[in-house]
C-alpha cells in the first residue's frame, strides 16, 4: 500500500533529475536551471522541456500549435528516442507526410522517425474520445510494450469538446497517467475565438494550465492597420507569430514574448524576443 505521508528525506531516491528534452527549437535555451559555482549561482540552459513534466501548448487555430509538437516528435525520434503520438484532430495518414517533410528540412534520418514514433488514432475511434479509459488503456499497452519515452496528445481538447464540465477531471485523468508511466508529454489544447490569444486559457477554462507542469501560449497577430503596419515595421496583411512561456513549476523560464516563424520546411524557428525585434526594425529601413 502506499503510504499517506512521507518526511521528505525519504523522497530522495524517487527524485526526478533536471534535465532537458529537446525540442529542437530555441525553447531548448529559455528553460533554464541555477547551478551553485563556488560562492555564486549561475544560470544554465536546461537543453528542453523538463525530463518527465507534462506541458501544454495552447494558442488560436493556425497558431502553430501541431507543428512545434510534431517537430518536438521528429527530433526526439530521430536521436532514437520512443514517441507515443495519439491524434485526436487529424486522421493518423496526415502524419506521415507532415512528419516526412519536416524530418527532411532539418536534415533528420526519417527511418529512425518511421520506427520511434507510434501513432494512436482516436480521429476515427469513437470510444477513444468519448471513453478516457479505454484510450489510456490503449496507452498503457503501447507505453508497456514498445517502451515509449514520450507522449504527445493533440489535442486534450478534443477529449472534452462537448463536454467542457469535465474538462478539469480527464486532464487530471490524462496527466496522472502520464506520470505513472513515467512520459514526459505534451497536451495541445484550443482556444475559443473569444478567449484572449496571449492568456493560458483555453476551452475548458483554465483545467489544463492549472493542472499541467508548464503552458507555453502561441498568438498570431494580422497587421491590419497603419500603426501596427509602423511599430512592427511590416506591411498591412502580415502576420506577426509569437511563443511565449506562460510559466513552469518545474523549472526556471523566460517568460519573454518571442518572435517566431514557421518555415517553408513547417518547422518552428524562433528569432527574438519582441521588444529586441520592434527595437531592430525601427533602427532599419522603412515598411516594404
Amino acid at each position: 500500500m502506499e503510504r499517506e505521508f512521507y518526511e521528505l528525506g525519504e523522497l530522495e531516491p524517487k527524485a526526478v533529475k533536471l534535465f532537458g528534452i529537446s525540442t529542437g527549437t530555441k525553447l531548448d535555451e529559455m528553460f533554464w536551471k541555477v547551478e551553485r559555482k563556488g560562492d555564486r549561482f549561475i544560470k544554465k540552459p536546461l537543453g528542453g522541456i523538463p525530463f518527465l513534466s507534462v506541458i501544454n501548448i495552447t494558442g488560436l487555430p493556425d497558431s502553430g500549435k501541431s507543428v512545434l509538437a510534431e517537430q518536438f516528435a521528429v527530433v526526439q525520434a530521430s536521436r532514437d528516442y520512443k514517441i507515443l503520438f495519439v491524434t485526436v484532430e487529424s486522421p493518423a495518414n496526415f502524419l506521415y507526410t507532415s512528419m516526412k517533410v519536416k524530418a527532411e528540412y532539418l536534415g533528420l534520418d526519417f527511418s529512425k522517425v518511421l520506427k520511434n514514433v507510434i501513432v494512436i488514432d482516436a480521429s476515427m475511434n469513437d470510444e477513444f474520445r468519448e471513453n478516457p479509459k479505454a484510450l489510456m488503456d490503449t496507452m498503457a499497452y503501447v507505453i508497456r510494450e514498445k517502451h515509449t519515452n514520450n507522449v504527445i496528445i493533440d489535442s486534450i481538447t478534443g477529449l472534452y469538446e462537448h463536454k467542457e464540465v469535465m474538462a478539469r477531471q480527464i486532464v487530471r485523468a490524462f496527466f496522472n497517467f502520464l506520470k505513472k508511466w513515467k512520459q514526459t508529454g505534451i497536451f495541445i489544447s484550443q482556444k475559443r475565438s473569444a478567449q484572449i490569444a496571449e492568456s493560458a486559457e483555453a476551452a475548458g477554462g483554465l483545467a489544463v494550465a492549472h493542472i499541467v507542469d508548464g503552458t507555453i501560449v502561441l498568438d498570431k497577430k494580422l497587421v491590419t492597420t497603419r500603426w501596427d503596419s509602423n511599430m512592427y515595421r511590416m506591411p498591412v496583411g502580415s502576420v506577426l507569430r509569437t511563443i511565449r512561456i506562460d510559466g513552469c513549476r518545474l523549472t526556471g523560464h523566460d517568460s519573454r514574448t518571442w518572435i517566431f516563424e514557421i518555415t517553408p520546411g513547417g518547422t518552428i524557428n524562433i528569432i527574438s524576443p519582441l521588444e529586441e525585434y520592434i527595437s531592430k526594425r525601427a533602427g532599419g529601413s522603412s515598411v516594404e
